[in-house]
């Protein structure tokens, strides 16, 4: 790579050049990234270079699983085809309804809520009339 004229200059792809803009051109980052990864995807000889075998996979394999919902699979037998998580088809399917793939983990930050766990499960704190004492053998509770 070399850098020109505020450009990251992407050489010897086929002979062809791609220029990705820098980030100081655009309001926000995240607009920045939409516009590198416009110029990215028309590249698959960049896409192939710097995407990992794993992350590779993943696509594919989130790309197969809207196949299997599109066709009205059900999560199991997705699951037991492609080797997918329940959490994972859940989350290809929330991406198709909202045309953005977020991962479980993504999704756990804001949407989930956190689990109770909690030993008095339908207990209720028995209530003291009364003066309480408290001593090192624990707490006194005497009529009032």
């Amino acid at each position: 790579m070399m850098y020109h004229s505020g450009y990251v200059m992407l050489k010897n792809m086929k002979g062809a050049s791609n220029e990705l803009p820098p980030a100081n051109h655009y309001h926000s980052r995240r607009d920045w990234e939409k516009a590198c990864w416009q110029k990215i995807i028309k590249s698959p000889d960049l896409l192939r270079i710097i995407i990992t075998a794993n992350e590779r996979r993943n696509f594919v394999l989130r790309a197969l699983a809207i196949d299997r919902l599109s066709s009205g699979k059900k999560y199991r037998e997705i699951g037991e085809e492609l080797w997918l998580s329940p959490q994972t088809i859940s989350s290809v399917k929330k991406a198709l309804r909202e045309q953005n793939y977020r991962s479980y983990w993504e999704r756990g930050k804001t949407e989930r809520k956190k689990k109770v766990y909690s030993g008095n499960f339908g207990q209720t704190r028995k209530k003291y009339l009364g003066r309480s004492v408290r001593t090192k053998y624990g707490t006194l509770h005497f009529p009032g």
